[in-house]
């Protein structure tokens, strides 16, 4: 029953793609349609002359920004399986497994940020699962050469959550890069988990620097490295396992909304 609510997370999710419409750099929140992009392109002379109003364009412009939505989705897919993995498996409320915070804006105003998933120590009652969580977060702060007095202050973990991080977005670095600062205040350790092995060296380097702890998509026993080491061992999940075990049925899903997307229809 339980992998059944995790594939169904994201066949949920990947279902959304299926209405992804381009907006052809008009910034139309809702796309274009096949023929209202044959009207759009065939009413512009010089593109109709070019041959550009044409289902194989669409089709090319469908294709190429739908592909962003599909990893898009694939990433939210991950971040609700992963925490619902931890909520499952550590008893965990749902309030208990999130984690927000607050920041200032101009005029008195605030802004809420998010990130995916929390694990409080003293929010885990099997004392067993307790005591590798604790020990799992010492031995991680330890390695990124955290400052004693704050890893004992430690009260748990918080994680961002992506199925893979090959974009240099700077703007996006430095969210993330604020996210640490702001979560070792709160006195958790910040931990970027990624789902994939798909992350630039540069970017990793960097986030190590700023003291977060990264875990990636290694098929390893090592619960430093691997996301999926760190899930069977310290949670008590073997999400590899999951995902491979259901593997044919994510690749139809898949499979499924790239036809579509590729399609002009």
């Amino acid at each position: 029953m339980t992998e059944e609510k995790y594939i169904a997370i994201m066949r949920s999710v990947l279902e959304v793609c299926k209405n992804y419409r381009p907006k052809l750099g008009h910034g139309r929140k809702e796309g274009y349609s096949l023929t209202e992009f044959k009207q759009l392109y065939g009413e512009d002379p010089f593109y109709s002359w070019m041959g550009l109003d044409s289902d194989l364009m669409y089709a090319a412009h469908k294709a190429a920004g739908g592909m962003t939505i599909v990893y898009r989705q694939i990433g939210i897919g991950c971040e609700r399986i992963f925490r619902e993995v931890i909520k499952d498996n550590l008893n965990l409320s749902e309030e208990d497994a999130s984690w927000s915070y607050t920041v200032p804006k101009p005029h008195g105003k605030t802004r809420t940020l998010y990130l995916d998933g929390r694990i409080p120590l003293e929010a885990v009652q099997n004392k067993v699962r307790q005591k590798l969580v604790h020990d799992w977060i010492v031995e991680s702060a330890r390695r990124l050469d955290v400052d004693g007095a704050i890893v004992r202050s430690l009260q748990g973990v918080v994680f961002e959550v992506r199925q893979g991080y090959k974009s240099k977005d700077s703007k996006r670095q430095n969210a993330d890069i604020a996210n640490a600062a702001a979560a070792y205040t709160k006195r958790y350790l910040p931990c970027v988990s990624i789902l994939s092995k798909q992350i630039d060296q540069d970017i990793a380097l960097r986030y190590t620097a700023e003291k977060w702890h990264l875990l990636t998509g290694l098929l390893s026993e090592d619960q430093h490295i691997s996301v999926y080491g760190f899930m069977k061992n310290v949670v008590g999940y073997d999400l590899a396992a999951f995902f491979s075990g259901n593997s044919e049925t994510f690749k139809v899903l898949v499979r499924e909304v790239l036809e579509h997307l590729l399609s002009a229809e």
